[in-house]
């Protein structure tokens, strides 16, 4: 029964006691006080629900021992702090009543131990359950949850996935089979089949990384090269499900439907790729997840078009106005529209006129187009590759002679340079084969010898070499027999088509083709009038093409050591092409090896804390740990020893050393 509390001090009423006439008690044994979370929470729940239970308070006395109107609260202070907080945001008057039990004859301090110890709190399944029963049997949502227990709608939204876990694992943890870190993992999807079957397969390993990575190995992840390709905004708009982790950062989520993506991604490379060939006119276009390193096709490349005279003076008419718009509106940050409008309009006409470079009709009608899904997400477009049943044949031109003949050298006799009677006679008649295999052998020689008294034009001759050899295979227009070929390194090292250093050296190669004549005939004179830089730079590219380091089953311990000498003499750092992680690197060696490589990274205290990981939870904490330390494993290093050979050291002292 409530009474007034100015008339009833008895042991045992309960009183309605204005908020502003409650104290704290010295006596009780809290000391650290409620956080600020605790005390949103709180107030959050009462306003929902009221204050569930009444608070037991003594009368607060002065020092005569006479009652001084207010009371001390023995238990229940986070109930107060929560009513004043109220209060302080003007949801409740300073003066709410507030139900309370007048305890006068325990011992304060007793009983405020006793409601602290003796109290046991519900176990987290049970209140995992118990919020999930709160959503399904009164369809309230986590925002909802969220307002009446003062927690977060994220906080909901976790312990909801927790109570959707698999109720024979729940029972489990429950039984303290699993911690709530596992059971976490577990919940990072809705599927209690899959829950149970990763459960069962589970060794003495039940760490939470390797679980959620078990839950989600058939799914691919947000920032996956095809996901960002597509955009997960339009997979799930295709109806693909997104499976998000709400227990830890999951870098956007997992896309479940892998089929649906794989085909989305198919979808539109083959959409470019069917646009490139109705738009540009190639015969065909075929679109790659990756890069079809067997395709079996020759590359041409885009030349100089030559532009009309009309095209020549309208290009420098719309650069000159450009140039005179730039010049007078450059100290202008803010632009007006129409002169904005006027530098697009501008802009768009240059550019319909191209760089200057493209294709001959009849290579695009005869050629195709490579769409590729690159490793970051974006598609490449390769242009002028050629199927060999579509490479034009080769024209012959006629055989001739220095002394005029059709060519065709008459039939040898017995000692090979007698002819028949009849044609002795004739002073025309062509030289026998080996007649003339026997002069231009005596010529041979003695080109070989002038060309070695001439450094720069066997220069020449070796540079035009190897640009034949690297840009027309293997077609026979030079007389000096170097060869030079480029190992494949795809089958080395899948998808290095897309590192750093492999597209540097294609945009280089492409770059360089633009300029080469197309018929291999012209090609000496092109190489004969570059300048010394560029002729040196073309021909470096060609040797660098032919470089082969690559240590697989082939025994060259001379070849590699020569490679060591070269990386030296060029001062190779790999880090500018390379970095260790844990899918191209620490998961391909033992645990050993990863933490002799933070050790020499980071510190050895680093690599001693990754000791009681499993292997993956290594490799990518190993991955993170290293990460712009600018640590290589030995083979990328650069070999100690080996000395460049300076550019001005005297031949006797190349040789000695």
């Amino acid at each position: 029964m409530t009474a007034k509390f100015e008339a009833v001090l008895d042991h045992g009423a309960v009183v309605e006691i204005p908020l502003n006439k409650l104290k704290k008690s010295p006596k009780n044994v809290r000391k650290v006080p409620h956080s600020p979370g605790e005390i949103e929470a709180r107030a959050a729940s009462i306003a929902a629900k009221g204050v569930l239970q009444p608070l037991v308070v003594e009368p607060e006395r002065d020092e005569a021992g006479q009652p001084t109107g207010c009371y001390l609260v023995t238990i229940g202070e986070g109930r107060r702090l929560a009513q004043c907080l109220r209060a302080s945001r003007k949801q409740i008057r300073k003066t709410e009543p507030v139900r309370c039990v007048i305890d006068t004859q325990n011992d304060p301090s007793e009983i405020s131990l006793d409601e602290n110890v003796s109290r046991t709190d519900m176990h987290p399944a049970d209140q995992f359950e118990a919020f999930r029963d709160l959503g399904e049997r009164k369809g309230w949502g986590p925002e909802e949850i969220g307002a009446r227990f003062g927690v977060s709608a994220h906080v909901v939204r976790q312990r909801l996935r927790l109570g959707a876990v698999s109720p024979r694992l729940l029972d489990i943890y429950r039984e303290d089979g699993l911690t709530l870190d596992q059971l976490m993992a577990f919940g990072v999807t809705e599927d209690h089949t899959r829950q149970e079957q990763v459960f069962e397969q589970l060794s003495y390993n039940r760490s939470p990384p390797l679980i959620r990575r078990a839950m989600t190995e058939a799914k691919v992840q947000a920032d996956d090269r095809r996901a960002v390709f597509v955009g997960v905004e339009a997979y799930a708009e295709a109806g693909g499900p997104v499976l998000r982790d709400l227990f830890t950062e999951d870098r956007g989520g997992w896309l479940e439907d892998v089929a649906l993506l794989d085909r989305l991604v198919l979808e539109k490379l083959v959409g470019l790729a069917t646009e490139l060939r109705e738009t540009e006119g190639w015969k065909w276009a075929q679109a790659h997840l990756d890069y079809p390193s067997s395709h079996g096709c020759l590359r041409v490349y885009p030349h100089r078009v030559e532009r009309t005279p009309e095209d020549e003076a309208r290009i420098a008419e719309l650069s000159a106005a450009y140039d005179a718009l730039t010049g007078e509106w450059a100290e202008v940050e803010d632009l007006p529209e129409d002169v904005e409008a006027r530098f697009a309009e501008i802009d768009a006409e240059l550019q319909a006129f191209g760089d200057g470079y493209g294709f001959d009709p009849d290579e695009v009608a005869r050629g195709g187009v490579l769409v590729i899904l690159g490793h970051d997400g974006q598609a490449r477009v390769e242009r002028g590759w050629v199927r060999p049943e579509d490479v034009p044949a080769p024209v012959e031109a006629e055989a001739t002679d220095d002394d005029g003949g059709d060519g065709e050298a008459a039939q040898d006799g017995a000692d090979g340079d007698r002819v028949e009677d009849d044609e002795a006679e004739d002073a025309l008649a062509p030289l026998s084969d080996k007649l003339i295999a026997d002069l231009t052998a005596h010529r041979t020689a003695g080109l070989r010898d002038a060309l070695a008294e001439n450094p720069d034009v066997a220069l020449l001759c070796l540079v035009h070499a190897l640009v034949l050899r690297t840009f027309h295979g293997a077609v026979p227009a030079s007389c000096v027999d170097v060869r030079c070929g480029s190992v494949g390194l795809g089958q080395y090292a899948p998808g290095i088509e897309d590192a750093p250093a492999s597209r540097a050296v294609e945009a280089r190669h492409e770059a360089w083709a633009r300029q080469l004549p197309d018929d291999p005939a012209e090609l000496w004179g092109f190489v004969v009038g570059l300048d010394g830089d560029s002729r040196a730079a073309l021909m470096a590219h060609c040797v660098a093409l032919s470089v082969n380091a690559v240590r697989s089953w082939e025994r060259r311990p001379l070849a590699l050591a020569h490679a060591d000498a070269v990386a030296q003499a060029v001062g190779l750092d790999m880090t500018g092409y390379w970095a260790p992680t844990a899918a191209g690197y620490f998961g391909r060696v033992t645990k050993a090896r990863i933490r002799e490589a933070v050790g020499e990274a980071v510190s050895s205290e680093a690599a001693e804390r990754l000791a009681s990981l499993t292997k993956p939870e290594m490799a990518q904490a190993a991955e993170q740990a290293v990460a712009g330390t600018g640590w290589l494993p030995a083979l990328l290093r650069q070999p100690p020893g080996v000395a460049a050979e300076p550019a001005d050291a005297e031949p006797s002292a190349v040789a000695a050393e």
